[in-house]
């Protein structure tokens, strides 16, 4: 049975390690003991998925066995942090980063030589306790290898089937970053226009049919972003606006069904006065903008206009 380790878990930290903790030995690392202690008596998954799952929670890295697979699932801005508890440890692992953005691979990277698998997720719930998080979106997790570590395709794939074979979803790329910029245009709009609107994301986004209607904005940022993607030389997965209509009807059906709709992370963040992951999300892709030589107003405009948010 194969040996992984969870590092974070919050609600995609948690779905990884409930569904894996099915086929495989499953520790998680939380900063908190109390939180630790609340996942020794069952990590529970109600929603999509209806189950609890075993697993052995420490809030110390000299605590953890050892194991073959880290998926490392705390907020990009926990990155650094994580990396300097990891580092020195776990020789033998494959680290797989999970986080919205661009940038996580190369801060873990820096504290150890791990190989590194690069994936990004559209799945996502609702947290419920330390130890219970309600299943709400069960899409596709999309990896592939971290092109500046020599990790093979062969590792990548063997994940895809681990995860599939916990009851997730998931696809492995040659390549990556086609899929992760289609998610980094994607989330660098729906996350900032979703701050400073204070609307989760739902049907206003989408619409365009007056001259006022949110949709707009949200369709001329992405298509601001995309211009940066074919600058850079990369093809894009999936169109980020057909990403957009597609999850507003999703949670048009969902929300018929008495569901809420979705709040994306940053908006989260925001109302919860945590920092956000604009720097990693948005900030990434102006900094893309400005290496490959693209204009970028609306992105640098809702960039600096969430910094302040936070702040406010």
């Amino acid at each position: 049975m194969r040996r992984v380790c969870v590092v974070g878990a919050g609600v995609i930290g948690s779905l990884y390690a409930a569904h894996l903790a099915r086929v495989a030995d499953v520790s998680v690392l939380v900063r908190r003991p109390e939180q630790a202690e609340a996942l020794r008596g069952g990590l529970r998954i109600s929603g999509k998925s209806d189950f609890s799952a075993s697993v052995l929670a420490v809030s110390e890295p000299a605590e953890l066995p050892e194991f073959d697979l880290g998926i490392v699932a705390t907020k990009a801005t926990d990155l650094e942090a994580v990396g300097e508890r990891l580092a020195g440890r776990f020789a033998g692992a494959t680290m797989m980063t999970i986080q919205n953005g661009l940038g996580a691979e190369e801060i873990l990277r820096a504290h150890g030589p791990w190989p590194l698998i690069s994936a990004v997720t559209f799945m996502s719930g609702v947290r419920q306790g330390d130890a219970h998080v309600e299943y709400e979106l069960d899409t596709e997790t999309w990896l592939g290898p971290y092109a500046e570590t020599a990790t093979p395709l062969g590792a990548v794939q063997g994940v895809e089937e681990l995860l599939v074979a916990a009851g997730l979803r998931a696809r492995a790329f040659p390549d990556l970053r086609p899929a992760q910029w289609s998610k980094l245009i994607f989330n660098a709009t729906v996350n900032t226009v979703a701050v400073l609107t204070d609307l989760p994301h739902v049907s206003q986004f989408a619409a365009i049919g007056e001259l006022t209607d949110l949709g707009h904005l949200v369709r001329d940022l992405m298509e601001e972003g995309e211009r940066v993607a074919a600058a850079a030389e990369v093809e894009l997965h999936e169109d980020p606006w057909e990403m957009n209509v597609l999850a507003v009807r999703r949670g048009e059906t969902q929300a018929a069904e008495g569901a809420y709709a979705h709040v994306p992370s940053m908006l989260e963040d925001v109302r919860s006065g945590r920092r956000t992951e604009v720097d990693f999300i948005t900030g990434a892709l102006v900094r893309e903008a400005e290496r490959v030589g693209v204009p970028v107003p609306l992105h640098t405009a809702m960039y600096r206009l969430v910094r302040a948010r936070e702040t406010a």
